[in-house]
């Protein structure tokens, strides 16, 4: 079938990408023109039933072809103040060199520096949505941009917009457009700095979820619409030369579109907002419990599992959460730290980046 075509209803889509992601390239999707989300909209996207328990997975057969893709966790924290972590953010390199940001929260951008990163290597900019915790730190990147020696134009992708949030465009024309908070960096937008950042909206209807796909630099990029209450947002997974990276952005899981996206990841990284006895009715909306996660890392068949995006709530409470996730997955199970390293060919932990920002 091609992902071109009209889009399915939610469960035949996903059996469609189900048995199109492992080795495939799908044909790129266009990203759709903003639309407003509803209460109805979410509501249409009906709760898959509760899990069956299932014996717990191993961890998936080697697959991965390159030992140079890894994983940096610039920021493993929330929204929150005072837990000592970034806000959300993680680097894909490539022998070190940086290749894709996913999310760029408060604080990720001393974490870049501390990851040896250049504004030069960056092949895109990968927003999940656009609340403060996920993009807080863009125009710090966009003023440190002035210092460096980028020339190529940087793609941002990002989520279509809502009646609470504007498309990806918008908000970047708000940040640094002439009437924008930051209209000193509008020559980013207009063509006379040396390089042009390039916003494009990505579809995150979640009533008529629809993958988007792009190449670019050699990786394959793709985006799935997720629930995440009433805020446009979307899960993203880079694939190049066997290996996955997949990450679930802020996500209840309802209608269960991530299943598909996380399938055969190396490093799956799922946000862990919520524990697994929550009884706030909200947040349960927007964010998913660890038996969901251990639930959709098993049916993926994930190499490795690694848990970010903590609060106060998920804080100390690791062994109960441990026990959720195993009754549905066996693979190894990382709680991250700001500048974890995890190397996508092993799924394992492999270091950190450097404590302070001049490397030492």
């Amino acid at each position: 079938m091609s992902f071109l075509s009209p889009p399915l209803p939610a469960a035949r889509w996903l059996c469609a990408l189900a048995l199109a992601l492992p080795g495939a390239v799908l044909a790129p999707q266009a990203a759709a023109a903003p639309d407003a989300t509803t209460d109805a909209a979410a509501n249409a996207v009906a709760d898959a039933p509760p899990p069956l328990a299932q014996a717990a997975t191993p961890a998936a057969p080697a697959r991965c072809r390159n030992a140079g893709l890894d994983v940096v966790v610039l920021g493993s924290g929330g929204p929150e103040l005072g837990d000592r972590r970034a806000s959300s953010s993680y680097l894909l390199r490539e022998n070190g060199q940086a290749r894709f940001l996913i999310d760029l929260g408060p604080g990720a951008a001393l974490n870049f520096e501390r990851a040896q990163g250049r504004i030069e290597d960056v092949q895109a900019l990968l927003f999940t949505h656009l609340h403060v915790d996920h993009v807080g730190d863009l125009p710090a990147l966009m003023k440190a941009a002035f210092f460096s020696r980028r020339s190529q134009d940087l793609p941002l992708y990002g989520p279509t917009g809502s009646e609470l949030f504007p498309t990806t465009p918008l908000f970047v024309q708000r940040q640094f457009g002439p009437q924008g908070v930051y209209p000193y960096l509008a020559d980013y937008l207009n063509g006379d700095e040396s390089f042009t950042l390039k916003p494009v909206a990505v579809a995150a209807d979640r009533a008529q979820p629809v993958p988007f796909r792009t190449e670019l630099a050699g990786f394959a990029l793709t985006a799935m619409p997720v629930e995440h209450g009433l805020v446009p947002a979307l899960a993203w997974r880079i694939e190049k030369d066997g290996c996955a990276l997949v990450v679930s952005g802020d996500t209840s899981n309802r209608g269960r579109t991530l299943d598909a996206l996380a399938q055969g990841a190396d490093v799956f990284i799922a946000h862990n907002a919520i524990p697994e006895d929550s009884e706030d009715r909200i947040a349960r909306l927007l964010h998913m419990p660890p038996s969901e996660i251990g639930r959709i890392a098993a049916q993926a068949g994930s190499r490795s599992l690694v848990l970010s995006h903590f609060m106060r709530r998920t804080e100390g409470v690791q062994q109960a959460t441990a026990q959720a996730i195993a009754r549905h997955y066996g693979g190894p199970l990382a709680f991250a730290q700001d500048c974890d390293i995890y190397a996508l060919h092993s799924g394992a932990k492999t270091g950190q980046c450097s404590a302070s920002a001049d490397g030492r």
